[in-house]
């Protein structure tokens, strides 16, 4: 009897989440305000990372920009750089024509770049230190830093696929356990896991990541079908021209 009992209860938990979930869809939550909290974003030289600077520079978060490369990772902090002079000028037209409105002032804004390997545990304990002393305490860890192989599995050197495994994965547990302790002390933060749908559905040329959610032959069908399955090989193809270009440079 308990045990009918038991599956009842967690029976009527799990459709009552499911309403919840449908009430949040319907009814959004007021977004939380990131104006003047510090936000630390991994892999912020290019692609994903750079937009989600951009976008919390508009947002007026004050930046912490990490990535193994520093002059991309400089690239884009001179982007944000200029979201903040063209808000700050926007704020003094609004202050001329007497708008009141409660913004934080631009000029209290900053951001602040660090060259880090979020695949070596040791380089983002340090950088984490450096950035509690030297920053702050951050408020919202955005976990962005991926890196792709482009080799089919055969060919992929065990080096790249070790590489991949360590900033793929690895690293969020390094950042997370770097960060979570002063959030929890502080009760406050957010920590926020940037991953891509290849992590539930592979496609050629990134096998050295994935798990599949649906039977194999659905996979290739569906896959056939949208031509995910030759999606890698303009990237793989590139590669070797650079490849092949390097070692003609070379006299290889």
């Amino acid at each position: 009897m308990n045990i009918v009992l038991e599956l009842f209860v967690v029976t009527f938990k799990v459709l009552w989440a499911f309403v919840l979930a449908a009430a949040k869809w319907l009814v959004r939550p007021k977004e939380k305000s990131v104006a003047g909290q510090v936000c630390l974003i991994t892999g912020a030289g290019s692609g994903l990372g750079r937009l989600f600077a951009l976008e919390f520079a508009r947002r007026r978060a004050q930046l912490v920009l990490w990535d193994i490369n520093t002059q991309s990772n400089e690239e884009t902090a001179g982007m944000v750089r200029e979201i903040y002079r063209q808000l700050e000028a926007e704020d003094a037209l609004r202050a001329g024509n007497l708008v009141e409105e409660e913004v934080l002032p631009c000029s209290n804004l900053q951001v602040h770049t660090y060259t880090c390997d979020v695949g070596k545990r040791e380089s983002v304990y340090s950088t984490a230190e450096k950035v509690r002393r030297e920053v702050g305490d951050v408020f919202l860890l955005l976990n962005n830093a991926g890196v792709v192989s482009g080799h089919h599995l055969l060919e992929c050197p065990d080096e790249l696929i070790e590489r991949t495994m360590m900033v793929n994965c690895h690293a969020h547990f390094w950042t997370t356990k770097a960060f979570l302790p002063k959030m929890m002390e502080m009760n406050h933060g957010h920590i926020v896991t940037v991953a891509s749908s290849l992590g539930l559905f592979s496609t050629a040329g990134v096998e050295v990541s994935w798990s599949g959610i649906l039977p194999f032959e659905a996979v290739v069908c569906m896959y056939r079908f949208l031509g995910a399955d030759k999606c890698m090989y303009p990237f793989i193809a590139q590669r070797k021209q650079a490849t092949n270009n390097n070692e003609a440079k070379n006299g290889i």
